[in-house]
C-alpha cells in the first residue's frame, strides 16, 4: 500500500512552532495595547469598563473639538509627500546615476536629520528661520521640518531600486531609439523605480502624520497637528477622548496605508 509522502507541513518540527509561538506573542503585545486604547474611547466610562456601554460620544467629541488638527496633519502630509517627491526621486536618480565617494558623503548628510534628535533639529530652525517673516507662525514651518526628516527615507527607497536595475543600459537604450532626457526620465527611469517610489511614500505619508518630537517645537496654538493634539488630549482632558483621539488616528491612517500598498504590489513585475 503506497503512502503519499510527507508534506512540509509535516515535517514541521517544535522549531517552527517555537517561532511562531514567539512572533504571535511579540504581535499579541504590540497590537493589544493599541486595541485596548482604542476600545477605551468607546466606552461610557472608561474606569467601570465595558459594563457602562459603548458610546460614539467621545469620538464625537473628538471630531467637534480637534477636527482642525486633523485636517492639518493630513494637509501637512500630503504637502510633504509633494515635496518629498520633487526632491528625493531627482535626488537618488542622481546618486545612482554618479556612485562613489561624493555620492556616499551626500546620501549619508542626508540621513543627518534622523540621526539628530528631532527637538535639535526643530531648535536648528527656529534659531535659523524664525525670524523670516511670519513663517515661524505658518503650517509652513512645520512642513520644512517634515520634508527634512523624512526626506531621507524617499531617497534611500528609491535609491534601492535603481541600485538593483541596469539603469544605464534602459537609457542608452531609450537613448539609441531617439528619447532625450527629459522622455528617458519619465518613461523608462520612473516607471523602473516605481515600486520605490510607492514604498517612499507609504514611510513618508507614516511618519509625516504621526511625528511628534520636532513638531511640538515647532506648533503653535494655530498650527497644532494631530499628535500634538493627542498628546494634549491624553494629558489635560479624560482618558477617552484620548482613547477617542487615537482610534480616529487609526481610522484615518490605515486607509492609505493600505492603498499605497496595495498600489505598491500592482507596481511590482510579474514574473
Amino acid at each position: 500500500m503506497s503512502t503519499l509522502p510527507n508534506t512540509p507541513a509535516d515535517r514541521r518540527g517544535w522549531g517552527f512552532w517555537l517561532q511562531l509561538a514567539f512572533t504571535l506573542l511579540v504581535c499579541a503585545l504590540l497590537t493589544v495595547p493599541m486595541v485596548m486604547s482604542m476600545l477605551a474611547g468607546l466606552t461610557a466610562n472608561y474606569f467601570v469598563g465595558l459594563k457602562s456601554g459603548l458610546t460614539l460620544r467621545w469620538v464625537e467629541e473628538v471630531l467637534r473639538v480637534y477636527s482642525g488638527t486633523i485636517l492639518l496633519s493630513l494637509q501637512i502630509a500630503f504637502a510633504c509627500l509633494a515635496c518629498t517627491l520633487a526632491l528625493g526621486v531627482p535626488a537618488a536618480y542622481a546618486l545612482a546615476r554618479r556612485p562613489g565617494r561624493i555620492a556616499r558623503l551626500v546620501e549619508e548628510l542626508l540621513m543627518m536629520p534622523v540621526a539628530i534628535p528631532g527637538l535639535a533639529t526643530a531648535l536648528a530652525l527656529i534659531v535659523t528661520y524664525g525670524g523670516v517673516g511670519d513663517l515661524r507662525s505658518s503650517w509652513l514651518f512645520i512642513l520644512i521640518g517634515h520634508v527634512l526628516f523624512t526626506l531621507p527615507f524617499m531617497v534611500r527607497a528609491v535609491l534601492a531600486v535603481m541600485g538593483s536595475i541596469d539603469l544605464k543600459t534602459l537609457e542608452e537604450g531609450a537613448a539609441s531609439l531617439g528619447a532625450g532626457f527629459l522622455r528617458r526620465f519619465a518613461t523608462v527611469v520612473l516607471p523602473n523605480c516605481r515600486s520605490g517610489i510607492l514604498a517612499g511614500s507609504l514611510m513618508v505619508l507614516t511618519l509625516s502624520v504621526g511625528e511628534f518630537n520636532l513638531t511640538w517645537l515647532l506648533h503653535t496654538p494655530l498650527t497644532k497637528t494631530l499628535p500634538v493634539g493627542l498628546a494634549d488630549s491624553y494629558a489635560s482632558l479624560r482618558i477617552e477622548i484620548g482613547s477617542a483621539y487615537t482610534l480616529v488616528f487609526f481610522l484615518m491612517i490605515v486607509p492609505s496605508l493600505i492603498l499605497l500598498q496595495g498600489l505598491a504590489k500592482r507596481g511590482r513585475p510579474t514574473v
